[in-house]
């Protein structure tokens, strides 16, 4: 079973780029960069919180579940 991020599909949809995303959120382009890899193990639900309104989204829209 895996998490899947698809956090670099929604920055496509919204035309914006990690570095933005970055400065709205509050942490580095790298951390954005390690997280749309998927080589994070855990995001805190309030980063999670500020990248779903910086992006006007859902978790469920950045995050999926594949067995």
């Amino acid at each position: 079973m895996a998490i899947i991020v698809t956090l670099d599909v929604m920055l496509a949809k919204r035309k914006m780029q990690s570095r933005t995303l970055a400065e709205a959120v509050g942490i580095t382009e790298q951390n954005i960069s390690l997280l749309k890899s998927g080589k994070v193990k855990g995001i805190r639900f309030e980063t999670l919180q500020k990248i779903c309104e910086a992006l006007d989204c859902q978790p469920a829209d950045i995050l999926t579940y594949e067995k």
